[in-house]
């Protein structure tokens, strides 16, 4: 399955991605709650559970898709743990908001369609000021240190997180990024990133311990090849630039040539 033809994650190269113009903003629900969620170490990742109230429709997504989780990944304090790539740059961790169709009533249904699975990818990027909205997520990771581990985090709201629907997004089809890799993924990877200190960085890659006590870093997927796969964006990329200046060179001529006055 790991060995598919639609394997993520991947390098967006961003000036052959096609503008699709059903790429609309996303209307998130639930996103502004504040909500108890539970954390869970999985051995090789910590996911932080969400309810089915949070949800999201728009952005081009045929269906209403319901969260599951999110989870983090990571390298460690020096190097980026991004999955994605953008243009061949990887930032220093990604954010991964799971979410399934509405209909189904588990992670394990919604493999079975294509398009079961909708995931919003987001980059954190480093800042001379930490993000106090991450601490929550930061001391949660220290109290699931070992695999198996539980805990909760009180009155956490997903918007202080992530930012408000942004227009400007990547879209792909794609796999789950852990075995068995299932190809079953409408990915999402966002271009504003959000921020994170070098110190919140250092602290998060050092929370996690394997059964050694050796810290739990390097939690990501190496880049997988696009092959025939086209990625889409929502924002044109030239032509906001380029029409301004094919008008403002074609006036110049009209009045060196026409003898008019130009105001």
């Amino acid at each position: 399955m790991c060995g598919g033809q639609s394997q993520s994650p991947i390098n967006i190269v961003t000036h052959i991605a096609k503008y699709e113009s059903k790429l609309t903003s996303f209307i998130f629900e639930g996103h502004k709650d504040a909500i108890n969620i539970s954390v869970e170490n999985h051995e090789n990742s910590v996911h932080f559970s969400l309810p089915s109230s949070v949800r999201v429709t728009g952005g081009g997504l045929t269906a209403t898709y319901k969260a599951v989780q999110f989870h983090l990944h990571w390298g460690d304090d020096k190097e980026p743990g991004s999955e994605h790539a953008v243009d061949g740059k990887r930032y220093p961790v990604e954010l991964h908001i799971v979410h399934i169709k509405e209909q189904y009533s588990s992670m394990k249904e919604a493999k079975n369609d294509s398009t079961g699975v909708a995931v919003l990818a987001f980059f954190f990027e480093l800042s001379s000021e930490p993000n106090k909205n991450l601490d929550k997520i930061i001391e949660a990771l220290g109290r699931v240190r070992y695999e198996g581990n539980h805990s909760a985090i009180v009155g956490f709201r997903l918007a202080d997180i992530v930012p408000a629907a942004s227009l400007r997004y990547y879209r792909y089809s794609g796999s789950l990024t852990t075995p068995g890799c299932d190809q079953i993924v409408v990915w999402t990877v966002f271009n504003q990133t959000l921020p994170i200190s070098q110190k919140q960085v250092a602290l998060m890659t050092q929370q996690v311990l394997y059964e050694t006590d050796k810290p739990l870093t390097g939690i990501f997927r190496p880049l997988q090849n696009l092959k025939k796969r086209i990625v889409y964006t929502s924002v044109k990329n030239h032509d906001v630039c380029v029409l301004p200046g094919l008008i403002t060179l074609f006036l110049c001529f009209f009045c060196a040539f026409g003898q008019q006055r130009c105001f």
